[in-house]
């Protein structure tokens, strides 16, 4: 019966659980210990009531009580010799050592166990620590402190207040649980479960925790801040986050101070405002600096309501400003993009957010539909998250594959190619215009070969086929027979067929050029 009273107590009352414990190690040190008195070394008056206990002994007036090495203080105290224990009334004091004083209006005591139960206005006080409660119990063999009732601490700049709370004197540790809220000039901390070593000044979480600061808002289950140095270790897939981005990883290293941390693990970056988000294995950012990158495994993603281009590169930087707002993307190194109607590789990559123009250096090359795309830079521009025009400067180069072992081809110093719905439609030639073009019946039938040469042309693409070229400024046109062309005729000056790099599914942009052949 008692059994089943003490477990209905325990469940109904959480924080009661962790006087147990302490009771419970209490009961267990004082086997291997020898049980000491508990004795009397002052008061004003002493005086005896039957009526109350035979064995109680009543005492009045500056009274001090002692056991071992501690002293009790007190206005007025009832004492029971034979029970080893006493209950103090008004200003009780409790000098634990040289650095550990705890205060109350009432307490009781027993000097068996050794425990210390507090109550109204209690005040533990170590060093540079307060801590302040309604109700507390004192182990002094344990010596832990507990309060569950709610209770605040006071540490330096630290404030920390919880519902239930457990403080390890010899090692100034201090562990809360419910609702637990810890406050400094620089951030504010909400945990479920937290441990705080007032030492060292470095809080534990150890349960769902959300630290926010003006800056931004940081989420994780396990990981420890350093509030002296204003330094956090975050695990368990934490996350930070502001009005403009989100930062997850598996683990994060964030300095307060400086704005600024690396991330391990499945790191992600995701700018809400340009719907972009860069995925990689190891990431570092800086706030105050307006820059990050993320690098090893990493891809871009910008997405709209249709269709998203992923971007692969060795290592990608993302630049904010002021205000947190991302202004450019830059990917470095064996850049390979995919998206369903449009897909590319070159060596660098940037995107401007300010015009939404993504920039291809370095031997780009571009793949729509049946088209090859080339020069030596191309410039794409992006409207509604869709292509909206691109510009390929110098020896720019487009080839689409007529038959087995035959292409149609246009060149030129500069090309600007219109878009509609992601789809070609358009392109304009600017400067030493020429054209390879194998004109043929509907049934596939070859015609004849179409060479022609202008300062500038016009050409109309649907379904990604040529549907007419028209050439301006002194054009020559002719149109041969199969077998009045040589092969090198059909072939234009700068002709390399890149197709074997082209990216088919999104997963291909991992895969390196020897593998893709």
């Amino acid at each position: 019966m008692k059994k089943d009273i003490i477990t209905k107590q325990l469940k109904n009352h959480p924080g009661r659980f962790l006087l147990f414990l302490v009771v419970m190690l209490s009961i267990t040190h004082i086997t291997a210990q020898t049980k000491s008195k508990v004795f009397i070394e002052q008061a004003d008056a002493f005086k005896f009531n039957e009526k109350i206990g035979k064995d109680m002994q009543r005492l009045i007036g500056h009274v001090i009580i002692r056991q071992d090495s501690t002293l009790f203080y007190c206005d007025s105290a009832w004492l029971n010799s034979k029970t080893n224990s006493f209950e103090a009334f008004n200003n009780v004091h409790i000098r634990v050592n040289d650095t550990v004083s705890v205060y109350s209006d009432r307490l009781i005591y027993n000097g068996d166990t050794k425990i210390a139960e507090l109550f109204d206005h209690v005040k533990l006080l170590d060093r540079n620590t307060i801590l302040t409660t309604e109700h507390l119990i004192y182990n002094r063999i344990t010596k832990t402190a507990l309060y569950d009732t709610g209770g605040k601490i006071v540490n330096k700049e630290n404030t920390l207040t919880s519902v239930i709370g457990l403080y390890f004197t010899p090692i100034r540790t201090f562990h809360f649980r419910k609702d637990v809220v810890l406050i400094n000039p620089d951030q504010e901390t909400y945990s479920d479960t937290l441990i705080y070593n007032t030492n060292t000044e470095i809080a534990y979480f150890v349960g769902p925790t959300v630290i926010r600061s003006e800056e931004n808002t940081i989420y994780c289950e396990n990981g420890w801040y350093d509030t002296k140095n204003d330094l956090s270790k975050l695990n368990r897939r934490p996350r930070i986050s502001n009005t403009e981005q989100i930062i997850v990883a598996d683990s994060l290293d964030y300095d307060n101070a400086l704005s600024s941390g690396k991330a391990y693990g499945r790191v992600e970056i995701t700018d809400t405002v340009h719907n972009l988000i860069i995925q990689g294995n190891y990431g570092e950012f800086w706030d105050k600096r307006g820059k990050a990158f993320v690098t090893d495994s990493v891809v871009a993603i910008t997405f709209d309501e249709k269709d998203s281009l992923f971007i692969h590169a060795d290592t990608f930087w993302v630049h904010f400003d002021k205000e947190r707002q991302a202004k450019m993307m830059s990917a470095y190194y064996g850049v390979r993009f995919f998206r369903t109607n449009l897909q590319g590789k070159c060596d660098s990559l940037v995107y401007r957010m300010s015009d939404s123009t993504i920039r291809l250096y370095e031997a780009p090359v571009l793949w729509s539909g049946k088209n090859q795309l080339t020069a030596d830079s191309i410039s794409i521009a992006i409207v509604s998250n869709q292509v909206d025009s691109l510009v390929m400067y110098n020896t720019a180069f487009i080839i689409s594959k007529d038959s087995t072992d035959t292409f149609n081809q246009i060149k030129g110093k500069n090309m600007v190619a219109y878009f509609k719905r992601n789809e070609l439609t358009s392109i304009d030639v600017d400067g030493n215009a020429q054209t390879v073009y194998f004109v043929r019946e509907d049934d596939g039938f070859l015609i004849g070969i179409n060479l022609a040469e202008a300062s500038t042309m016009q050409i109309r693409v649907s379904n990604n086929e040529v549907q007419n070229i028209v050439y301006h400024s002194s054009p020559t046109e002719t149109m041969y027979p199969q077998d009045k062309v040589s092969n090198k005729q059909t072939i234009l000056k700068g002709f390399i067929w890149q197709e074997y790099l082209r990216p088919r599914k999104k997963q291909d942009i991992f895969l390196t050029p020897k593998v893709l052949k």
